[in-house]
């Protein structure tokens, strides 16, 4: 019979793919989305205040398309590590002691990750989609 404690460290690395997912959402939304959003609601100064007290949001929205790049990589892996590869590693990692542990680890797991998603979708709107709306409709 297998250990419980050998089989389990993959699904502890999809875990934590969640919750790196889930940092790197928010950074795009602190470092790109946020930022433009106050601006285009009339909150330039608020801005202006935030980035000279945080200068390193500066950098990472120098670095707008590698940040949306490695978050939105995270966010696919993560994707497919939940819902394809961790149900076939979770078959031999449960614990026949307390069987929604991994039932409850999973679910959390998942909402971490739509949360990420649906941090980075509104971040990537605001960063790459919403400019070039305003300007058409500026411009017609």
């Amino acid at each position: 019979m297998q250990s419980p404690v050998n089989t389990a460290r993959p699904l502890i690395g999809s875990g934590a793919l969640s919750y790196l997912s889930l940092f790197t959402s928010l950074s795009t939304l602190l470092c790109c989305a946020l930022p433009s959003l106050l601006v285009l609601i009339g909150l330039g100064a608020t801005v202006a205040s935030v980035l000279s007290s945080v200068p390193w949001l500066v950098a990472l929205s120098r670095h707008k398309a590698w940040t949306f790049s490695i978050s939105g990589t995270l966010i696919v892996l993560s994707f497919f590590t939940t819902y394809y590869l961790a149900p076939k590693l979770r078959k031999d990692a449960c614990d026949a002691d307390d069987p929604n542990a991994c039932a409850e680890a999973s679910k959390l797991s998942k909402v971490l990750l739509w949360v990420s998603a649906a941090i980075y979708g509104f971040g990537f709107f605001v960063a790459y989609v919403l400019g070039p709306i305003l300007t058409r409709l500026d411009a017609s």
